[in-house]
C-alpha cells in the first residue's frame, strides 16, 4: 500500500494561528487558507501545488487516498484540513510525531526540526517564518516557489523519519495512533448548543447571587476562618502553609497560592464560586469550559483532540484546551449530556472495572485476590471484612467504603499518613493511629503485592547497571537499560536515572533513586512508584488492544482513561452492546488468566451512558 506524505502550509497572522488559536479553531476559523501543499508518493519526488481552494482540491484528488496511507508530523492539522476543506479521508493515517513520543519520552523534543537533527537527517528550512501575515496573494512567485521548496523539504524529511522510526515500531500501536488521529480530523459527537448556552446562564446567575450575598456578608468571605469554615461545609479541607512571618501554620487564602486557587476548578460549582467570590475572579472553570464548548458546537461537530502517548505509562491525554480526560463528575454532567450522537445514532461507552487493581494482583500473583476478581466477588468487601474483623455479610456501607479506599489506593506503597490525608479529603475522619491499622491490615493480607514493590526497588538498581532481576509474573515486562520492555514492545523509560545516598538516622544509609523529564528534575522514584507506573503502563496495553479489537466493527469516538466510547446505529445497539464487552473481556495472550471486567452504559449522550 502507498504511502502519501503531505504538509499544508496555511496563513497565518497576530491573531490567527496557534499562538492565539486552538488546532480546532484556527483551522475552521473563516480566515483560514491553504497557501500551498506538498505530496510525496512513497520515496518519490515531493510535488508542490499552490493555487485557489478549488485547484488544490483537483491537485489532491490525483492521489488514491482511500486506498493509501497518508503520512504527516503532527497529522491531527494535516488531516484536518484535508477533510474539513477538501473532504478527503485516507485509508490510515501515519504521524512521526506520535510515533516519537514513546519512542524519546513524552518529554522530549517532538518537533521535525529536532528530531530531523537528532537522526541526521537533514536541517528544516525558516522560510515559515517570513510568512507571518501574507496571505497567498501577497507572494511573489519567487517567495511562492521557494515557500514551495521549504515544504516539499518538510515532506521529504517527514518520510525519512518515519523510515527511522517505523523500524520496530509496533503495528498495533500504528492502528491506535491512527485511532487517535480520526477521533479529531474525522468528528461524529454534535454538541447541544441550546442546552450548554441554558446551563452557563445558570452558571452565571449562580454565581450572581453568590458574589451578591458576598458583598452583604463581606465578613464570611474575608475573615480567614469563617472561610475556611465555610470551604469546610462543603466538604472541602482547606488549604494551609506555613507563615513566613510567623513560622506557623496558616490558611492558604491567596491568589499566589496554587493549593488554593486550584480549587477553582473543583468539581463542586459551589466551591469554584466560593473561591471566585474571595479572589475577585470574574470568570470560573466551568464557566469557560461551557463557553469553549458552545462555541466548538456553533462551528460544527466536536473534534475529539487526544494525544497518543501522552503520559509517561503511554495513556492517552488531553489536548487544545479541551480535555475531556479530566471533566470533573459533577458540574460538568450538563456538559457531557450536551455531547450528543448523530440523528440515528446510539453511543455505547464500556469502562474497564477496576483495571488497576485487577492487573496489581495478577502481576503481583496474589492468589487468593485474583480468584477473588475472577469469581465475580465483592473485592471491597472481602478487605473490609478483615479490616474490621468480621463476617462479609456484617459488613456496612460505610465499611465497604474503607475497603474500597484502600484497595484502590495503598496497592503502589501509600503509606498511612498519606491514607489519612486522602481520606481527610473526601470528607472522612478517622485517626491517624486508625489509618495505621488499616494500613498495617492491608499489607499483611497481601504480602505478594508488598514484594512487588520490593521488586521495583530491585529493578531500579538492575537498570543502573545493566544486570538481570525478576518483575513480577514471569515473561510480562523485562527490565531493561534505563527503564522496562512492554509487551507491546514499547518502553517505559526513566531519563537519566541515576542513585545517590541518604543517611539515616541510625547512622546508615539507602539508595535513592530519581530521574528526569523536560519540565521537572529529580523526580523521586521507589518501588511502590515503579509498580504504580508498570501497572498502569500494562491496563492501557490491554485497553489498546480491546480499543482495536472493537474498531474492526464499530466506529470509537472516544476513549477516557480505561473507558471506551463508540456510536452505533439506533437498530445495532443491543447487538455492538454485547460485542464491545465481549472485547472489553478480551485480554491479550500475555495477560493470560487476567480476569478483567467491565461495565457499559447505552445512551443518546455522553452524559446518559
Amino acid at each position: 500500500m502507498k504511502i502519501l506524505t503531505i504538509d499544508f502550509e496555511t496563513y497565518y497572522g497576530k491573531y490567527l494561528g496557534f499562538k492565539t488559536q486552538t488546532t480546532e479553531e484556527y483551522i475552521r476559523d473563516p480566515r483560514f487558507e491553504v497557501i500551498g501543499v506538498a505530496v510525496q508518493v512513497d520515496d518519490g519526488e515531493p510535488e508542490w501545488f499552490s493555487g485557489s481552494h478549488a485547484e488544490i482540491k483537483k491537485f489532491l484528488d490525483q492521489y488514491s487516498w482511500e486506498d493509501s496511507f497518508a503520512l504527516a508530523h503532527n497529522a491531527i492539522f494535516d488531516g484536518a484540513i484535508l477533510n474539513w476543506h477538501f473532504d478527503i479521508r485516507p485509508k490510515a493515517w501515519l504521524d512521526t510525531l506520535s510515533m516519537a513520543r514513546p519512542i524519546h519520552g513524552v518529554d522530549a523534543g517532538g518537533s521535525l526540526k529536532v528530531l530531523a537533527k537528532r537522526y541526521g537527517l537533514g536541517v528544516k528550512g525558516t522560510e515559515v517564518v517570513n510568512a507571518l501575515g501574507k496571505a497567498r496573494f501577497m507572494f511573489t512567485a519567487a517567495d511562492l516557489a521557494q515557500y514551495g521548496e521549504y515544504c516539499k523539504n518538510d515532506v521529504a524529511l517527514t518520510y525519512s523519519l518515519f523510515k527511522v522510526l517505523s523500524d520496530g515500531f509496533p503495528v498495533k500501536e500504528l492502528k491506535l495512533i491512527d485511532l487517535t488521529i480520526r477521533m479529531f480530523t474525522e468528528p461524529v459527537i454534535e454538541v447541544d448548543v441550546a442546552g450548554l448556552e441554558a446551563y452557563l446562564r445558570e452558571l452565571r446567575d449562580k454565581k450572581a447571587k453568590l458574589l451578591e450575598s458576598a458583598e452583604t456578608d463581606k465578613e464570611v468571605i474575608m475573615s480567614n476562618d469563617k472561610f475556611a469554615q465555610a470551604l469546610m461545609t462543603l466538604g472541602v479541607r482547606p488549604p494551609t502553609k506555613i507563615s513566613t512571618r510567623t513560622n506557623k501554620k496558616a490558611w492558604a487564602f491567596a491568589k499566589t497560592d496554587s493549593t488554593f486557587t486550584a480549587l477553582l476548578e473543583h468539581e463542586n460549582e459551589d466551591v469554584q464560586n466560593l473561591v471566585a467570590a474571595r479572589l475577585g475572579v470574574k470568570t470560573t472553570i466551568e464557566e469557560t469550559r461551557t463557553q469553549r464548548f458552545i462555541d466548538i458546537g456553533k462551528r460544527g461537530s466536536l473534534p475529539v483532540p487526544l494525544k497518543y502517548y501522552a503520559a509517561h505509562t503511554g495513556r492517552w491525554g488531553g489536548a487544545d484546551k479541551v480535555n475531556l480526560q479530566n471533566l470533573p463528575s459533577r458540574g460538568s454532567t450538563a456538559i457531557k449530556e450536551a455531547l450528543v450522537a448523530p440523528e440515528g445514532y446510539t453511543f455505547i461507552d464500556c469502562d474497564s472495572s477496576q483495571i488497576e487493581a485487577r492487573t496489581l494482583a495478577w502481576m503481583a500473583q496474589e492468589e487468593d485476590l485474583v480468584t477473588a476478581f475472577d469469581d465475580g466477588e465483592d473485592v471491597y468487601k472481602i478487605t473490609a471484612a478483615k479490616i474490621y474483623n468480621k463476617n462479609e455479610d456484617e459488613v456496612t456501607k460505610e465499611e465497604r467504603f474503607f475497603g474500597k479506599t484502600v484497595v484502590l489506593g495503598a496497592g503502589y506503597g501509600m503509606g498511612h499518613k498519606k491514607f489519612h490525608l486522602m481520606l481527610g479529603l473526601q470528607g472522612v475522619n478517622i485517626s491517624e493511629d486508625e489509618a495505621e491499622r488499616i494500613i498495617r491490615v492491608y499489607r499483611a493480607y497481601n504480602p505478594r503485592i508488598r514484594e512487588l514493590w520490593n521488586e521495583g526497588n530491585e529493578a531500579l538498581g538492575a537498570m543502573l547497571s545493566g544486570s538481570y532481576a525478576d518483575f513480577g509474573r514471569r515473561g510480562v515486562v523485562k527490565v531493561i537499560k534505563g527503564g522496562f520492555e512492554l509487551p507491546s514492545k514499547l518502553k517505559l523509560i526513566y531519563n537519566n536515572l541515576r542513585c545517590t545516598q541518604e543517611g539515616l538516622p541510625n547512622g546508615g544509609s539507602r539508595d535513592v533513586y530519581t530521574y528526569d523529564s523536560r519540565r521537572e528534575k529529580d523526580i523521586h522514584i521507589y518501588g511502590g512508584k515503579v509498580v504504580e507506573n508498570v501497572i498502569q503502563a500494562l491496563a492501557r496495553n490491554i485497553v489498546g488492544e480491546q480499543m482495536i479489537r472493537i474498531s474492526k466493527r464499530y466506529r470509537v469516538v472516544l476513549t477516557v482513561h480505561d473507558a471506551i466510547m463508540v456510536a452505533v446505529k439506533d437498530e445495532e445497539v443491543e447487538q455492538a452492546r454485547a460485542y464491545v464487552e465481549e472485547c472489553m473481556r478480551w485480554v491479550p495472550d500475555w495477560a493470560w488468566r487476567l480476569p478483567v471486567n467491565c461495565e457499559s452504559g447505552v445512551g443518546k449522550s455522553y452524559g446518559k451512558c
